[in-house]
């Protein structure tokens, strides 16, 4: 069975699906989009991260470290843009805040740094391994999010 919902007026909550606030403005097409690549995100992350922790963590623990550490940011992103409420709203922007700082961090640490990080995590090289994705997807995350707040503040 499909979820249907309507689109509230501008200003309103879009209480359209059990009264969830938010739900309409956060989960129209371009939200859709963008909670699908963080959950994507989430699994490929915790998945890279479970791997090498459980078969190589003694090889780079640092880099394995923050690869779980992105997974868990990805994840909770993920569940926050699911949910769409006032406060997930806030975690979700904070969430992208920690991945941005995050990914610019160690961006330039793995270059600077480069003994530190014997082996990539998901935000070494700003991303590098994953085309990038994990240096924009935060900043879209945080423009959506602003766009969003006025119909989530309700």
């Amino acid at each position: 069975m499909a979820l249907r919902t309507r689109r509230s007026a501008p200003g309103t909550t879009g209480t359209a699906t059990g009264g969830r606030p938010g739900w309409s403005a956060m989960h129209s097409g371009p939200g859709r989009a963008l909670t699908a690549v963080y959950g994507v995100f989430a699994l490929a992350a915790s998945a890279r991260a479970g791997y090498q922790i459980i078969r190589e963590f003694d090889e780079a623990p640092t880099a394995y470290t923050l690869s779980a550490v992105a997974a868990v940011v990805y994840i909770i992103a993920t569940v926050c843009l699911v949910i769409g409420n006032r406060t997930t709203h806030r975690i979700a922007i904070a969430s992208c805040l920690i991945e941005l700082l995050g990914v610019l961090v160690v961006g330039v640490l793995s270059f600077t740094h480069p003994e530190v990080f014997r082996a990539p995590s998901v935000w070494s090289g700003f991303g590098i391994g994953y085309g990038f994705i994990p240096l924009v997807l935060p900043v879209v995350g945080l423009w959506w999010l602003a766009r969003v707040d006025r119909r989530v503040r309700g």
